[in-house]
């Protein structure tokens, strides 16, 4: 790259420049836009349990960083890290909590549309783009949603053009822990809903494959009293505690869209809104969580979680 700027750090420039050789300025441009600057407003207390995906997280991101003296040769961490579950369950959010909380980290949160063009050849241009400049940056976290779109199964009738992106990903995967960049500090994080799609060679690379599950009777019933700890509600613990019974097989986002449904039953019920003063409408009580139920179903199907439970007993990094 040339510098249109003279800098005083011109050894910090010589290296930027030869990890990013060949690479298309406005393509870096692109991808340091992904870079996220400011930490999401979530923490781990916001995800309900899945207590054994934050302790892999722990092992894989935050040891490693600390102590990288201790975390080399066999116990050097994880390049690739996978989640999959059924929708809604919290996939996305821990990737915010790890950028929430390892601030030392850049961290690049991408979709899949992000890393493809309607141009032959741009897409596998991107893909470069990204693992160089995460290299410039590292330690570095890459979190790719819907991973599955990205790297499908190749096929023999496949557009040319996403067998290359696929290939080209693959190859940059690999390439973040060859010899002569053992130093590299990169995770990948990928989040999918349908891990059965993902190519065998990237199902490979990604060591550490979590299931994040529905959320279990304790689960939901923090989801529940976290929502109402920012609302007025006259709910009792036991209350609460029978609506989880009620809502076995809920996702995480089906409980908040529960909670948020119960929160208009106080609403419906004022003749009119805009006479009303915010103080005099009154708490969310029992009964506009059971008339909520009536509208909020489960988002999830018993095949579904067959197809989840088969998967990771076949594939995934077990507690």
């Amino acid at each position: 790259m040339k510098r249109t700027k003279p800098n005083p750090d011109v050894e910090c420039d010589e290296e930027i420049d030869k990890r990013l050789k060949n690479v298309d300025p406005k393509m870096i441009e692109m991808i340091q836009n992904e870079i996220m600057e400011q930490s999401p407003n979530i923490t781990w207390d916001d995800i309900a349990g899945l207590e054994h995906a934050k302790k892999t997280i722990q092992e894989a991101v935050t040891w490693p960083l600390l102590r990288p003296d201790i975390f080399t040769g066999l116990r050097s961490p994880p390049k690739g890290l996978l989640l999959f579950g059924p929708p809604g369950t919290g996939k996305t959010l821990i990737g915010k909590c790890i950028a929430r909380y390892y601030y030392i980290v850049t961290y690049f949160s991408n979709s899949s549309s992000s890393l493809t063009s309607k141009w032959v050849g741009d897409g596998e241009k991107m893909v470069r783009a990204l693992f160089s400049v995460a290299r410039v940056n590292q330690p570095a976290v890459v979190f790719v949603d819907e991973i599955d779109s990205l790297l499908t199964q190749r096929t023999d009738g496949e557009y040319e053009a996403s067998r290359r992106i696929k290939t080209e990903f693959l190859v940059q995967f690999d390439g973040v822990k060859t010899a002569s960049l053992e130093e590299d500090r990169i995770l990948l994080v990928g989040a999918t809903n349908r891990p059965q799609e993902i190519d065998e060679a990237a199902r490979r690379r990604f060591r550490k494959r979590l299931y994040i599950p529905l959320p279990e009777h304790e689960g939901r019933f923090a989801i529940v009293k976290n929502l109402l700890s920012k609302q007025k509600h006259s709910l009792t613990d036991e209350q609460i505690h029978e609506i989880c019974k009620k809502t076995e097989g809920y996702s995480g986002s089906d409980m908040d869209g529960l909670c948020r449904e119960a929160a208009l039953g106080p609403i419906r019920v004022i003749g009119d809104i805009r006479t009303i003063s915010a103080d005099d409408v009154r708490s969310i009580n029992y009964s506009d969580f059971l008339d909520a139920l009536t509208q909020v179903r489960a988002s999830v199907s018993d095949r579904d979680l067959e197809l989840y439970n088969k998967w990771n007993l076949e594939y995934g990094s077990l507690s």
